[in-house]
């Protein structure tokens, strides 16, 4: 038997109209805001990862599933989808009319990382992300779009976190400052973190191994080394969540894992998830859309971990796959033939209705019924027939009542919208 590749997965029914639930929840928050979707595809030149993500990052260095097409150019399944939302940016010229932008999109992505519970290699996010505006005003706007988020979906115990990590004005005094301290803190630094510490320290913040974490106890923070003007966008910021009345903790070991991000960072994080805790995360990347050949913009954006955010919504619910609104148990090929067409007429309307193709007994029809835990079940037999009625039961209350054959379609309509009501 072929099984699956490691690391990936299949989202089966019953597990699937949960997810169907929050992306639709996602959808109706993110268009109330303005935002638009957009697809991109799971495939890229690699030279956009490498050149947006940062060639040092561990995503470039040893996570990507990169691989050389028939003509020898490497290109690679998607790791994440700013950096191919901001080549759609550039490629289509959409900021020519209009530079501010709103989009999001939900989709997969890829990773070789090691599998554990909540990561897979290939993952699911939704994102968000904006091109036109440096106000640090839409920055908080994307956290209570977050925090809303997880607000309709019944996630609990929501923290938010941000930081500033400055801009190429000021980062590199924080970058020389953090990099005197991990010298000195050099022999208690993992092997990693010694790596990081040479060609991407601020990194080194985002440790999670305890003694690493012990060891940058008393690191500089960056908003300590904070220009004028990421002060004053910061405190912007902090404003704005203020005064939506968000709250959050300023973090300074908080960092991103991509190089093109500047100064607003942020995640929502969740105590339910044990050590995975954060659920969401973005911040600004003013300078990736010059840096990929577009125009001076700035942009911000987050992305929300699906698969994390599904197991935390399926803790809280007591099951979301919906049985169908009638089972029509039909004896005898007469019968059948009938209950053909009104399932037929009935999908086409919207209604879900499921039969019983083969020879089987009523017995096991309604076995099967309850098994779909289907809401009614339709008997039609040559009784029925004779006497041109059909049986409907409710399954839930057990009552029956007789409706007449030219009825049934619009009858049972009738009930599945006043069940949906």
């Amino acid at each position: 038997m072929i099984q699956l590749i490691r690391g990936f997965r299949d989202i089966l029914p019953g597990e699937v109209e949960l997810w169907q639930r929050i992306e639709a929840t996602a959808r109706d928050l993110f268009e109330g805001f303005g935002y638009r979707e957009i697809r991109i595809p799971v495939m890229e030149r690699t030279e956009l990862f490498a050149r947006s993500i940062g060639e040092q990052t561990d995503i470039v260095e040893k996570e990507m599933y990169t691989f050389p097409d028939r003509k020898g150019e490497l290109i690679t399944l998607r790791p994440e989808a700013t950096a191919s939302i901001v080549r759609a940016y550039i490629q289509h010229r959409l900021y020519a009319q209009e530079p501010v932008r709103k989009f999001y999109t939900i989709g997969p992505m890829f990773r070789r990382e090691r599998p554990q519970k909540g990561r897979y290699r290939q993952f699911y996010q939704i994102n968000v992300e904006v091109f036109g505006v440096a106000s640090a005003l839409v920055d908080a706007q994307l956290i209570l779009m977050l925090v809303t988020l997880l607000e309709r979906l019944a996630v609990e115990d929501v923290h938010v976190h941000a930081n500033s990590l400055g801009c190429p004005a000021c980062r590199p005094d924080f970058r020389k400052a953090l990099s005197d301290y991990l010298a000195s803190r050099m022999d208690r630094l993992c092997s990693d973190c010694r790596r990081r510490s040479e060609k991407n320290p601020l990194r080194v913040l985002d440790c999670k191994v305890p003694d690493c974490r012990d060891a940058m106890t008393g690191a500089p923070a960056i908003t300590d080394h904070l220009c004028d003007d990421c002060r004053a966008h910061f405190d912007t910021f902090r404003r704005a969540l203020d005064e939506q009345k968000i709250g959050y903790v300023i973090d300074p070991r908080l960092v991103r894992g991509l190089d093109y991000y500047t100064r607003t960072t942020f995640e929502v994080q969740t105590g339910s998830l044990g050590a995975q805790s954060a659920v969401a995360g973005g911040g600004r990347y003013d300078g990736l859309v010059k840096a990929l050949g577009g125009p001076e913009m700035p942009a911000t954006g987050f992305a929300i971990g699906l698969d994390r955010l599904a197991e935390l919504v399926a803790a809280r619910s007591e099951g979301t796959a919906p049985g169908p609104d009638v089972f029509i148990a039909a004896l005898g090929d007469e019968s059948r033939r009938r209950a053909f067409g009104w399932v037929c007429e009935l999908g086409l309307d919207g209604v879900q209705a499921e039969m019983e193709y083969g020879d089987r007994s009523l017995k096991s029809q309604m076995k099967r019924a309850n098994r779909l835990k289907a809401r009614r079940v339709l008997i039609v037999g040559e009784n029925e027939l004779a006497a041109g009625r059909a049986v409907l039961r409710d399954m839930q209350t057990r009552e029956q009542q007789e409706i007449p054959l030219p009825a049934v379609v619009e009858e049972i309509k009738a009930l599945a919208a006043a069940s949906r009501d």
